[in-house]
This record gives structure tokens, C-alpha cells and sequence, in this order.
């Protein structure tokens, strides 16, 4: 296993009230946790210790990961494991799809661990699911949370030729800390994702976390950036430090100042904007298939 970077210790501030989530419970998150352990299916709402889970599962949906949950790459602010992955499951497609058809959802989110370590970075995989999805649910809509597969664009491009309805790629954070936060990724490279994305008349998406550092005018030029890159959603979020071993959080954002970003990002020209504190990547997802 590789080990993640310690980051210097620094004094844990205290959770804030905004940030209070109930503990899942119900019958339908209890349908969707039985489905999700019976197919031994992992979703990033349970490896990235997400704070919607219960709202999102017991809403009947959830965000599936694919090829594994061990990731390649080590993020300073990522809980997923990291070290080396497992042989890819080729069986993996056909049992997510058979998850999406039992249950039932109109509009499924899909992500998946860096997968560095393959050649063709996981993307034969990701357009596979993607058929199987639709060969079982042709009215299930789908967004797919890709990773950068390193700039080797025909990966991206393999997935993309699949067409799904929303396609994103998370910046995570400002340029300057790009190198210190995501430590195998480069902000450029990213933005050259995006561009492609686009380019492929799809819809796109990013997102960033707030909490580490940045200034509101870095905020604004990620924005910039993005929107030249041809983003039309974006979301923002609180950063919450997974483990001691993970980047500290340097502040937490008031939820008046995520209404603020909110309204600066859609005046910018973003056709959608998810900002508040407890928002991550595929928080209302649905509401993102406007026409383009």
C-alpha cells in the first residue's frame, strides 16, 4: 500500500452547526444498502464518506464506483484507499446495470477509482457499463464522473463515444493547490478534459472544495477557467478532512458565502451552479439534464 502524505498537524477547528447530518436511516436506504452488499457493488458514497448518503439513499438512489476501490493515486483529501488495485472484474459491468434496473432509477450516476496502472485506464470498462445500463434500462439517463486517464485522450474519447448525458471531471481546487492537494494531477491537464468533453457536445460538468486555503479572487479565476474550458455545471462544496492523515481543513465556509459563490457563478454564465456546504459532486444530479 502506498502510504498518503502527512500533512503538518494543524489545531482541528470545531465542526460548525451547518454541517450537522442525520444518520441514514428508512426503508428505502435500507433497500438500497441491501442491494448495494448483495452485489457487491462499490459506491463512492460509502468510500468517500459522503454526508448526502442517507438523504440519497434514501431517496433510492446512490452513485456507483466502478473498477474497484482501490485507487492508483493518492490525493491528499480522498478517503478511498490507495495501493494497489485488484484485477479488473469483467463481470462488474453487467452487475451494476442489474443494480440500476432493480432500482429503478430514472437518472444514474457513475465514478470510478484512477486506474493508472492499465493501459487503456479503466475507459473499456467504463463504456461497457455504460451499454449494459442501457441495454437493461434504456430510459435510465446517466451521468458519468470520469477520471483525466492521465491525457491519454483516446481513453476519454472511448468513453465519450458512448454519449452519456452528463459528463464530469472535478477540478477539486484552485490552481495554486492543485500540486499539494492532488498530487498526481495537473490543473492544465484537467481543463484539457473539460475542453474535450465539450467538444463532444455533451454536458459538462466540475466541481471544487472550499476549505483549504483559497482566496475568493482564486475561487473566481477557477471559474474563469472552467467557463472557458466549456463547464455548464458546476458544483461547490465544504471540504471535510476524512483522517488525521489527510490535509487539514484551514476554514469552513459559511453557507452565506456559498449562496454568494452561487450567484457570481451563475452571473458568470454557468447554466447550473450546486453550492452550500454539504453539496458534492453528484448532490442533485438529476436537476442537471436541462436541454443544451
Amino acid at each position: 500500500m502506498i502510504e498518503l502524505p502527512v500533512v503538518k498537524a494543524e489545531p482541528r477547528i470545531k465542526k460548525p452547526d451547518w454541517l450537522r447530518v442525520k444518520l441514514p436511516t428508512g426503508k428505502e436506504y435500507a433497500h438500497v444498502r441491501s442491494l448495494v452488499d448483495d452485489h457487491k457493488l462499490h459506491t463512492i458514497c460509502e468510500s468517500g464518506n459522503c454526508p448526502n448518503m442517507g438523504e440519497c439513499w434514501g431517496a433510492g438512489t446512490a452513485t456507483f464506483m466502478i473498477l474497484g476501490n482501490i485507487c492508483t493515486r493518492s490525493c491528499s483529501f480522498c478517503s478511498v484507499a490507495t495501493g494497489r488495485p485488484l484485477a479488473v472484474d469483467l463481470e462488474e459491468p453487467e452487475r451494476v446495470a442489474t443494480s440500476v434496473a432493480l432500482m429503478q432509477v430514472k437518472h444514474c450516476v457513475i465514478t470510478s477509482v484512477d486506474r493508472d496502472d492499465l493501459k487503456d485506464g479503466g475507459s473499456t470498462i467504463w463504456a461497457e457499463t455504460i451499454r449494459a445500463i442501457r441495454a437493461k434500462s434504456p430510459e435510465t439517463s446517466m451521468e458519468t464522473l470520469l477520471p483525466d486517464f492521465k491525457g491519454q485522450w483516446d481513453n476519454l474519447e472511448r468513453v465519450l463515444a458512448e454519449k452519456p448525458e452528463v459528463v464530469s471531471h472535478n477540478i477539486e481546487t484552485i490552481r495554486r493547490l492543485t500540486r499539494e492537494i492532488r498530487i498526481q494531477a495537473k490543473y492544465d491537464r484537467s481543463l484539457e478534459c473539460l475542453k474535450r468533453i465539450n467538444q463532444a457536445g455533451l454536458r459538462t460538468k466540475s466541481g471544487i472544495m472550499l476549505g483549504f486555503g483559497e482566496t475568493e479572487d482564486e475561487i473566481f479565476e477557477a471559474m474563469d477557467d472552467l467557463l472557458e474550458a466549456g463547464v455548464h455545471i458546476l458544483t461547490i462544496g465544504q471540504y471535510l478532512q476524512p483522517t488525521k492523515n489527510h490535509h487539514a481543513i484551514i476554514e469552513f465556509i459559511h453557507p452565506d458565502q456559498f449562496a454568494k459563490y452561487k450567484e457570481v457563478g451563475l452571473a458568470k454564465g454557468f447554466r447550473y451552479v450546486e453550492s452550500g456546504p454539504l453539496v458534492r459532486s453528484s448532490y442533485h444530479a438529476e436537476k442537471h439534464l436541462f436541454p443544451l
